[in-house]
């Protein structure tokens, strides 16, 4: 990749003005080979198998860093899905493979690792049910593991059971973890369509058809498109996207770059750039302030969701001409914790979960990082999922839920979390009863379009 002098001094303004920079370089590992009858020889291969891979992956990192003077914030780690390789060992083993990935990420000096994960769209495998009641437990006793579980697919449709359980597993993960602000639930996210490579957390996990080992790496802009529509205030919606489909080029190739470099290193293969918009708490590095600088006067007034919509589309055809290898989730997040102009939206009253979920129709994820009152029953939790679920099926995208219900605390108060999760405003959240709906139970069939083939 061949870049010019004007290409290299707009990359260093967007990063020392514009808070560009890379979110994350993720290396997946895959644990197949890791298989075991016994609970000590699954842990015991697991940890060789990730210290032997990802060893080197924070220097690497560290020293890309300081040749291209472009922040990595985190190196992260994905994994086979747990739940693929404990069918063979006792439940309470999963808490001790828990335990194991955790210590593993600790050594090799990743911020968080992936893959305490698993696939129950169309039923459950003994070793799904074990992990998944292992949840609570797992991530309130771990610091750096992070959990998903897909729940739904448009091929397969949405696992009721499944959902049903969630509600159960997310409210217990919150009270076990009731002393951190409910933080167990930041670290948990349930899926409709999960990407096998996403390189973002809490989602990440290393799919089967991965090979042995690869790089995924995760850019961020919102700052830098932000600055972007700032400096076109007359420009008419076709201009705008093309404004932003310029500055999502920029964004990839220098993400692409950075992925190459890692792998090369790291004699393994380079995998995709997600290129998705990912906002921190820092001011000026918000999604919601790029729609209301389209000139939506808040974030949840009408028309947001049709900014939301042209600004994830532009990303995407931006992304797709600068690169072949763009994967994951790509496209604009709109977490509520980790966004200062979101938080600002809510406490406003301008954004609603109602509000919140229509928009999840044109992003890349769904309701992300949102706090809602610690006695939210755990049908209603389920109900909240089982909707994301089928916005997923039906329009073929993915959609995901990490919502936290904050043990002890009411709509209208905060809680912190700190670091990239931020501050969450508790968000209302209906009162009405789902319990008859959830307890339905089996599976919600696929809609026709799923009938491709």
């Amino acid at each position: 990749m061949n870049y010019s002098p004007q290409e290299i001094i707009e990359t260093i303004q967007m990063v020392r003005t514009e808070h560009l920079d890379i979110r994350t370089v993720t290396m997946g590992i895959s644990l197949l080979d890791c298989a075991a009858a016994d609970t000590e020889t699954l842990c015991g291969r697991i940890y060789e198998k990730i210290l032997a891979s990802a060893g080197r992956l924070v220097p690497v990192c560290e020293t890309i860093e300081k040749e291209l003077g472009i922040p990595i914030v985190h190196k992260r780690i994905a994994v086979t899905p747990i739940a693929l390789l404990g069918g063979g060992i006792p439940p309470e083993g999963f808490s001790a493979v828990a335990r194991t990935l955790d210590k593993a990420a600790a050594v090799a000096g990743v911020n968080f690792i992936g893959g305490f994960s698993a696939l129950v769209h169309k039923g459950f495998t003994r070793g799904d049910r074990g992990l998944i009641n292992a949840l609570p437990e797992a991530l309130a006793g771990t610091e750096r593991l992070c959990a998903s579980v897909n729940l739904a697919t448009s091929k397969a449709g949405i696992n009721m059971d499944a959902v049903a359980m969630m509600g159960r597993i997310i409210r217990r993960t919150a009270e076990l973890t009731a002393h951190q602000g409910s933080v167990g639930c930041a670290k948990l996210v349930v899926f409709c369509n999960v990407p096998e490579d996403n390189p973002f957390m809490a989602g990440a996990f290393h799919g089967i058809g991965e090979p042995e080992t690869v790089i995924n790496v995760g850019v961020s802009g919102p700052g830098v498109v932000l600055n972007a529509v700032q400096k076109c205030p007359s420009a008419d919606f076709r201009q705008l996207a093309e404004i932003i489909k310029k500055t999502a080029f920029k964004v990839t190739r220098m993400g692409e770059l950075v992925g190459r470099m890692a792998s090369e290193r790291l004699d393994t293969r380079f995998g995709i750039v997600d290129l998705s918009l990912a906002p921190t708490p820092a001011v000026g590095d918000s999604i919601a302030a790029i729609l209301e600088e389209m000139g939506i006067q808040t974030c949840g007034a009408p028309g947001t969701t049709a900014a939301l919509a042209l600004l994830n589309d532009a990303v995407k055809k931006g992304g797709a001409m600068a690169s072949s290898s763009v994967g994951g989730l790509s496209g604009a997040f709109i977490p509520v914790s980790e966004d200062a102009q979101m938080i600002a939206a809510v406490e406003a009253g301008a954004m609603s979960l109602e509000k919140l979920e229509a928009m999840t129709c044109v992003c890349s994820v769904g309701i992300d990082m949102v706090a809602v009152p610690g006695d939210t029953p755990v049908e209603t939790l389920s109900a909240l999922i089982a909707d994301e679920m089928a916005i997923g099926m039906i329009n073929r995208k993915t959609t995901a839920v990490r919502i936290i219900p904050v043990i002890g605390k009411k709509a209208g108060q905060r809680v912190e979390f700190g670091g990239l999760l931020g501050t969450a405003p508790v968000m209302a959240i209906s009162r009405l009863d789902s319990s008859r709906f959830v307890g339905r139970g089996g599976q919600i069939p696929p809609p026709i379009a799923s009938l491709t083939n």
